[in-house]
Protein backbone atom coordinates (compact mmCIF):
# COMPACT_ATOMS: atom_id res chain seq x y z
CA UNK A 1 0.00 0.00 0.00
CA UNK A 2 1.45 3.25 -1.10
CA UNK A 3 0.73 6.68 -0.02
CA UNK A 4 -1.61 7.40 -3.08
CA UNK A 5 -2.44 4.06 -4.09
CA UNK A 6 -2.33 0.29 -3.65
CA UNK A 7 -0.26 -1.93 -5.49
CA UNK A 8 -1.69 -5.52 -6.04
CA UNK A 9 1.37 -7.57 -7.22
CA UNK A 10 3.93 -5.25 -5.47
CA UNK A 11 6.99 -5.56 -3.91
CA UNK A 12 9.30 -3.52 -1.76
CA UNK A 13 13.83 -4.05 -1.75
CA UNK A 14 15.33 -2.45 2.05
CA UNK A 15 18.91 -1.41 1.87
CA UNK A 16 19.93 -1.42 5.69
CA UNK A 17 17.82 0.58 7.23
CA UNK A 18 16.17 1.91 3.95
CA UNK A 19 13.76 1.10 1.98
CA UNK A 20 15.73 1.16 -1.80
CA UNK A 21 12.98 0.28 -4.00
CA UNK A 22 9.52 -0.16 -4.67
CA UNK A 23 7.65 -2.01 -7.59
CA UNK A 24 5.02 -4.07 -9.40
CA UNK A 25 5.26 -7.14 -11.43
CA UNK A 26 6.85 -11.27 -10.31
CA UNK A 27 10.20 -10.83 -8.77
CA UNK A 28 12.57 -12.82 -6.67
CA UNK A 29 12.14 -12.66 -3.04
CA UNK A 30 9.96 -13.77 0.32
CA UNK A 31 6.46 -13.76 -0.87
CA UNK A 32 4.24 -12.52 2.22
CA UNK A 33 1.26 -15.01 0.83
CA UNK A 34 -1.02 -12.04 -0.28
CA UNK A 35 -0.70 -10.12 3.07
CA UNK A 36 -1.33 -6.35 3.01
CA UNK A 37 2.18 -4.66 3.65
CA UNK A 38 1.17 -0.76 4.77
CA UNK A 39 3.83 1.60 6.10
CA UNK A 40 4.69 1.16 10.12
CA UNK A 41 2.20 2.80 12.57
CA UNK A 42 2.56 6.52 14.03
CA UNK A 43 0.85 6.78 17.48
CA UNK A 44 0.69 10.51 18.44
CA UNK A 45 -1.08 10.12 21.62
CA UNK A 46 -0.02 7.12 23.70
CA UNK A 47 0.94 7.38 27.12
CA UNK A 48 1.83 3.45 27.91
CA UNK A 49 1.73 0.15 27.51
CA UNK A 50 2.70 -3.41 28.69
CA UNK A 51 3.83 -4.30 32.46
CA UNK A 52 2.22 -1.13 33.72
CA UNK A 53 4.93 1.19 32.42
CA UNK A 54 3.96 4.27 30.77
CA UNK A 55 5.87 7.93 29.81
CA UNK A 56 4.67 9.30 33.00
CA UNK A 57 6.91 7.09 34.93
CA UNK A 58 9.36 7.48 32.25
CA UNK A 59 12.82 7.61 35.15
CA UNK A 60 11.77 4.07 36.22
CA UNK A 61 14.54 1.84 34.46
CA UNK A 62 13.16 0.17 31.59
CA UNK A 63 9.63 2.30 31.44
CA UNK A 64 10.09 4.04 28.36
CA UNK A 65 11.85 1.16 26.40
CA UNK A 66 8.80 -1.69 27.48
CA UNK A 67 6.65 0.26 25.97
CA UNK A 68 8.41 0.91 23.00
CA UNK A 69 8.82 -2.53 22.34
CA UNK A 70 5.46 -3.56 23.24
CA UNK A 71 3.85 -0.87 20.86
CA UNK A 72 6.53 -1.73 18.57
CA UNK A 73 5.61 -5.56 18.36
CA UNK A 74 2.18 -4.52 17.07
CA UNK A 75 2.99 -2.21 14.34
CA UNK A 76 3.49 1.06 16.18
CA UNK A 77 7.12 2.15 14.43
CA UNK A 78 7.24 5.63 15.99
CA UNK A 79 5.37 7.28 18.71
CA UNK A 80 5.14 9.85 20.71
CA UNK A 81 5.93 10.21 24.63
CA UNK A 82 2.39 11.11 26.27
CA UNK A 83 2.32 12.73 29.57
CA UNK A 84 -0.48 13.34 31.70
CA UNK A 85 -1.57 16.31 34.01
CA UNK A 86 1.28 16.53 36.40
CA UNK A 87 2.96 18.55 39.33
CA UNK A 88 5.67 20.48 37.28
CA UNK A 89 8.60 19.09 38.81
CA UNK A 90 7.42 15.74 37.96
CA UNK A 91 6.41 16.73 34.40
CA UNK A 92 10.28 18.47 33.97
CA UNK A 93 11.79 15.34 35.06
CA UNK A 94 9.28 12.92 32.53
CA UNK A 95 10.13 15.00 29.78
CA UNK A 96 13.94 15.28 30.27
CA UNK A 97 13.75 11.65 30.22
CA UNK A 98 11.76 11.28 27.46
CA UNK A 99 14.28 13.48 25.92
CA UNK A 100 16.97 11.29 25.78
CA UNK A 101 14.73 8.58 24.72
CA UNK A 102 14.12 11.01 21.53
CA UNK A 103 17.90 11.45 21.01
CA UNK A 104 18.30 7.78 21.34
CA UNK A 105 15.93 7.30 18.55
CA UNK A 106 13.85 5.41 20.28
CA UNK A 107 10.52 7.94 19.98
CA UNK A 108 9.75 10.48 17.66
CA UNK A 109 8.74 13.30 20.36
CA UNK A 110 7.07 13.99 23.46
CA UNK A 111 3.47 14.97 23.86
CA UNK A 112 2.34 17.17 26.64
CA UNK A 113 -1.65 16.31 27.39
CA UNK A 114 -2.15 19.02 30.05
CA UNK A 115 -1.90 20.96 32.57
CA UNK A 116 -3.66 23.94 31.28
CA UNK A 117 -6.95 21.78 30.53
CA UNK A 118 -10.55 23.10 31.41
CA UNK A 119 -11.40 21.17 34.96
CA UNK A 120 -15.19 20.99 33.57
CA UNK A 121 -13.38 18.95 31.16
CA UNK A 122 -10.62 17.46 32.77
CA UNK A 123 -11.13 13.32 31.62
CA UNK A 124 -8.88 11.42 33.58
CA UNK A 125 -6.58 14.35 34.48
CA UNK A 126 -6.07 14.96 38.32
CA UNK A 127 -8.28 18.55 38.82
CA UNK A 128 -5.78 19.10 41.45
CA UNK A 129 -2.89 19.61 39.44
CA UNK A 130 -4.83 21.17 36.31
CA UNK A 131 -3.31 24.62 36.02
CA UNK A 132 -4.47 28.18 33.95
CA UNK A 133 -1.83 28.80 31.44
CA UNK A 134 1.24 30.07 32.66
CA UNK A 135 4.10 30.95 30.08
CA UNK A 136 6.95 30.47 32.28
CA UNK A 137 5.93 26.73 33.48
CA UNK A 138 5.65 25.82 29.73
CA UNK A 139 9.07 27.21 29.00
CA UNK A 140 10.66 25.35 31.69
CA UNK A 141 8.75 22.23 30.59
CA UNK A 142 9.70 22.98 26.99
CA UNK A 143 13.63 23.59 28.45
CA UNK A 144 13.73 20.35 29.91
CA UNK A 145 12.59 18.51 26.75
CA UNK A 146 15.75 19.91 24.47
CA UNK A 147 13.45 20.26 21.30
CA UNK A 148 11.80 17.29 21.70
CA UNK A 149 8.68 18.22 22.25
CA UNK A 150 6.43 18.21 19.67
CA UNK A 151 2.72 18.53 20.91
CA UNK A 152 0.58 19.87 23.46
CA UNK A 153 -3.21 20.43 24.21
CA UNK A 154 -4.51 23.59 25.65
CA UNK A 155 -8.28 24.23 26.40
CA UNK A 156 -8.12 27.50 24.41
CA UNK A 157 -11.16 29.22 26.62
CA UNK A 158 -8.80 29.64 29.28
CA UNK A 159 -7.32 33.32 30.26
CA UNK A 160 -4.05 33.78 28.42
CA UNK A 161 -4.31 30.24 26.79
CA UNK A 162 -3.87 32.59 23.22
CA UNK A 163 -0.89 33.85 23.64
CA UNK A 164 0.37 30.14 25.06
CA UNK A 165 -0.72 28.66 21.90
CA UNK A 166 1.12 31.16 19.85
CA UNK A 167 4.22 30.83 21.71
CA UNK A 168 3.73 27.02 21.26
CA UNK A 169 3.94 27.78 17.82
CA UNK A 170 6.67 30.41 18.13
CA UNK A 171 8.76 27.14 19.36
CA UNK A 172 7.56 24.62 16.83
CA UNK A 173 5.40 22.83 18.94
CA UNK A 174 2.41 21.85 17.38
CA UNK A 175 -1.09 22.88 19.73
CA UNK A 176 -3.97 21.24 19.92
CA UNK A 177 -7.40 22.13 21.49
CA UNK A 178 -8.74 19.66 23.34
CA UNK A 179 -10.22 19.18 27.35
CA UNK A 180 -12.47 22.38 26.40
CA UNK A 181 -15.36 23.68 27.12
CA UNK A 182 -14.96 26.55 24.96
CA UNK A 183 -18.18 27.87 22.77
CA UNK A 184 -17.30 27.77 18.88
CA UNK A 185 -15.62 31.46 19.13
CA UNK A 186 -13.34 30.80 21.44
CA UNK A 187 -12.25 27.18 19.82
CA UNK A 188 -12.16 29.07 16.23
CA UNK A 189 -9.99 31.56 18.15
CA UNK A 190 -7.56 28.83 19.14
CA UNK A 191 -7.26 27.65 15.76
CA UNK A 192 -6.70 31.32 14.71
CA UNK A 193 -3.74 31.82 17.36
CA UNK A 194 -2.00 28.80 15.84
CA UNK A 195 -3.43 25.87 17.26
CA UNK A 196 -3.75 22.45 14.28
CA UNK A 197 -5.35 19.94 15.85
CA UNK A 198 -8.30 18.58 18.53
CA UNK A 199 -7.37 15.85 20.63
CA UNK A 200 -9.33 13.44 20.68
CA UNK A 201 -12.49 14.31 18.99
CA UNK A 202 -16.15 13.58 20.60
CA UNK A 203 -14.38 12.14 23.76
CA UNK A 204 -16.07 12.86 26.73
CA UNK A 205 -13.45 15.41 27.42
CA UNK A 206 -14.63 17.57 24.45
CA UNK A 207 -17.78 19.87 24.68
CA UNK A 208 -21.03 18.75 23.71
CA UNK A 209 -22.13 19.62 19.78
CA UNK A 210 -26.06 20.67 19.33
CA UNK A 211 -27.32 22.54 16.84
CA UNK A 212 -27.54 26.28 19.10
CA UNK A 213 -24.68 25.35 21.11
CA UNK A 214 -22.04 24.00 18.27
CA UNK A 215 -18.64 24.16 20.15
CA UNK A 216 -15.33 22.59 20.12
CA UNK A 217 -16.60 19.47 17.57
CA UNK A 218 -17.92 21.58 15.00
CA UNK A 219 -15.37 24.37 15.23
CA UNK A 220 -12.71 21.34 15.25
CA UNK A 221 -14.43 20.16 11.96
CA UNK A 222 -15.18 23.11 10.51
CA UNK A 223 -11.23 24.83 10.79
CA UNK A 224 -10.09 23.68 7.13
CA UNK A 225 -7.35 21.42 7.49
CA UNK A 226 -7.01 20.74 11.20
CA UNK A 227 -6.21 17.40 12.14
CA UNK A 228 -8.59 15.46 14.45
CA UNK A 229 -7.49 12.93 16.21
CA UNK A 230 -10.29 10.06 16.75
CA UNK A 231 -9.67 6.73 19.16
CA UNK A 232 -11.62 4.33 17.41
CA UNK A 233 -11.43 1.43 19.91
CA UNK A 234 -14.96 0.66 20.31
CA UNK A 235 -15.24 1.98 23.57
CA UNK A 236 -15.03 5.76 23.45
CA UNK A 237 -17.06 6.19 19.71
CA UNK A 238 -19.93 4.50 18.70
CA UNK A 239 -19.39 2.40 15.40
CA UNK A 240 -21.44 5.18 13.04
CA UNK A 241 -19.72 8.43 14.83
CA UNK A 242 -16.42 6.91 12.99
CA UNK A 243 -17.82 6.54 10.15
CA UNK A 244 -19.31 9.74 9.56
CA UNK A 245 -15.92 11.42 10.29
CA UNK A 246 -14.09 9.73 7.92
CA UNK A 247 -16.94 10.59 5.52
CA UNK A 248 -16.54 13.98 6.16
CA UNK A 249 -13.07 14.41 7.04
CA UNK A 250 -11.29 11.97 4.94
CA UNK A 251 -8.42 10.07 5.93
CA UNK A 252 -6.47 13.77 5.42
CA UNK A 253 -7.60 15.32 8.53
CA UNK A 254 -7.97 12.25 10.67
CA UNK A 255 -5.11 10.76 13.08
CA UNK A 256 -5.58 7.12 14.21
CA UNK A 257 -4.82 7.57 18.01
CA UNK A 258 -5.19 4.46 21.21
CA UNK A 259 -4.51 7.33 24.11
CA UNK A 260 -3.13 3.59 25.28
CA UNK A 261 -2.05 3.59 29.13
CA UNK A 262 -0.19 1.64 30.85
CA UNK A 263 -2.86 -1.19 30.69
CA UNK A 264 -2.59 -1.79 27.07
CA UNK A 265 -1.32 -5.46 26.50
CA UNK A 266 -1.89 -6.50 30.31
CA UNK A 267 -5.11 -7.30 30.99
CA UNK A 268 -7.50 -6.40 33.75
CA UNK A 269 -6.91 -5.01 36.96
CA UNK A 270 -5.78 -2.02 38.99
CA UNK A 271 -3.44 0.39 37.53
CA UNK A 272 -2.39 4.08 37.49
CA UNK A 273 -3.04 6.91 34.92
CA UNK A 274 -0.64 9.82 36.30
CA UNK A 275 -1.65 10.61 39.73
CA UNK A 276 -5.02 8.72 39.32
CA UNK A 277 -6.60 5.30 40.23
CA UNK A 278 -7.36 3.06 37.18
CA UNK A 279 -9.45 0.14 37.11
CA UNK A 280 -9.73 -2.02 33.74
CA UNK A 281 -12.50 -4.35 33.17
CA UNK A 282 -12.85 -6.52 30.36
CA UNK A 283 -10.31 -4.29 28.49
CA UNK A 284 -12.06 -0.86 29.22
CA UNK A 285 -10.14 1.37 31.72
CA UNK A 286 -12.50 3.40 33.74
CA UNK A 287 -10.93 5.61 36.94
CA UNK A 288 -13.50 5.44 40.43
CA UNK A 289 -16.49 7.19 39.41
CA UNK A 290 -16.72 5.16 36.11
CA UNK A 291 -15.49 8.06 33.70
CA UNK A 292 -13.79 6.25 30.83
CA UNK A 293 -9.67 6.76 31.23
CA UNK A 294 -7.61 6.17 28.33
CA UNK A 295 -7.37 3.01 26.36
CA UNK A 296 -5.56 -0.62 26.33
CA UNK A 297 -5.53 -0.70 22.65
CA UNK A 298 -3.08 -1.00 20.20
CA UNK A 299 -3.29 1.25 17.15
CA UNK A 300 -3.01 -1.86 14.95
CA UNK A 301 -6.09 -2.99 16.66
CA UNK A 302 -7.44 0.52 16.28
CA UNK A 303 -7.23 0.54 12.46
CA UNK A 304 -8.92 -3.14 12.54
CA UNK A 305 -11.50 -1.58 14.30
CA UNK A 306 -12.23 0.77 12.47
CA UNK A 307 -11.89 -0.64 9.09
CA UNK A 308 -14.96 -2.99 10.58
CA UNK A 309 -16.85 0.31 11.15
CA UNK A 310 -17.22 0.30 7.18
CA UNK A 311 -13.96 2.68 6.42
CA UNK A 312 -11.46 1.42 4.14
CA UNK A 313 -8.89 -0.42 5.20
CA UNK A 314 -6.44 1.83 3.21
CA UNK A 315 -8.00 4.97 4.38
CA UNK A 316 -7.67 3.42 8.00
CA UNK A 317 -4.10 3.00 7.56
CA UNK A 318 -3.48 6.40 6.47
CA UNK A 319 -4.86 7.89 9.34
CA UNK A 320 -2.39 5.79 11.21
CA UNK A 321 0.75 7.07 9.21
CA UNK A 322 0.67 9.39 6.39
CA UNK A 323 -1.67 11.92 8.09
CA UNK A 324 0.56 12.35 11.59
CA UNK A 325 3.46 12.13 9.53
CA UNK A 326 2.51 15.24 7.67
CA UNK A 327 1.45 16.83 10.78
CA UNK A 328 4.35 16.84 12.37
CA UNK A 329 6.46 17.02 9.44
CA UNK A 330 7.86 13.41 9.63
CA UNK A 331 7.05 12.36 5.80
CA UNK A 332 10.10 12.69 4.29
CA UNK A 333 11.49 10.14 6.78
CA UNK A 334 8.65 8.04 7.72
CA UNK A 335 4.98 7.55 7.22
CA UNK A 336 4.32 5.97 3.38
CA UNK A 337 6.53 3.39 1.78
CA UNK A 338 8.41 5.17 -0.77
CA UNK A 339 12.40 4.83 -1.76
CA UNK A 340 14.43 7.15 0.88
CA UNK A 341 12.28 6.15 3.93
CA UNK A 342 12.82 4.13 7.07
CA UNK A 343 12.17 0.72 6.30
CA UNK A 344 9.14 0.61 8.53
CA UNK A 345 6.78 -1.98 7.11
CA UNK A 346 3.94 -4.20 8.47
CA UNK A 347 2.60 -7.01 6.94
CA UNK A 348 -1.22 -8.37 8.06
CA UNK A 349 -2.89 -11.18 8.23
CA UNK A 350 -6.41 -11.59 6.42
CA UNK A 351 -8.23 -11.29 10.01
CA UNK A 352 -6.15 -7.83 10.17
CA UNK A 353 -4.02 -9.26 13.16
CA UNK A 354 -0.27 -7.78 12.51
CA UNK A 355 1.63 -10.89 10.99
CA UNK A 356 5.05 -9.08 10.81
CA UNK A 357 7.13 -5.90 11.43
CA UNK A 358 9.93 -4.32 9.93
CA UNK A 359 11.67 -1.12 11.58
CA UNK A 360 14.41 0.09 10.24
CA UNK A 361 15.25 -2.59 8.47
CA UNK A 362 15.55 -4.50 11.47
CA UNK A 363 12.58 -7.95 12.12
CA UNK A 364 10.76 -6.51 15.43
CA UNK A 365 8.48 -9.18 14.67
CA UNK A 366 9.34 -11.64 12.32
CA UNK A 367 6.78 -13.37 10.15
CA UNK A 368 5.72 -16.91 11.31
CA UNK A 369 7.56 -19.41 9.07
CA UNK A 370 9.09 -16.83 6.83
CA UNK A 371 12.78 -15.50 6.37
CA UNK A 372 13.57 -11.71 7.83
CA UNK A 373 12.94 -10.37 4.32
CA UNK A 374 10.07 -8.61 3.31
CA UNK A 375 8.65 -8.41 -0.13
Amino acid sequence: MLADRVLENGWVRVDGDTIAEVGEGDVDGTDLGGRWLTPGLIDIHVHGGKNGASSYNAAEPGAIQTVTDFHRSYGTTTMLGGLVTGKPDDMRTATAVLADSCDAGEIGGIYLEGPFLNVARKGAHDPELLRMPDVALMESVLEAGRGHVKQVTIAPELPGALDLIKRCADHGVITAVGHTDGSYEQVRAGFDAGALMATHLFSTACGRCTTATPGPIAASMAQAGAICEVIADGVHLADGTVEMLFGVLGSSRIALVTDAMSAAGVGDGEFQLGHLKVHVIDGVARLENGSIASSTATLAQVVARTTGMGVAFPDAVRAASLTPARLHSLDKSVGAIAPGLRADLVAWNDDLTVAGVLRAGSWVRPIEGAPHAAR
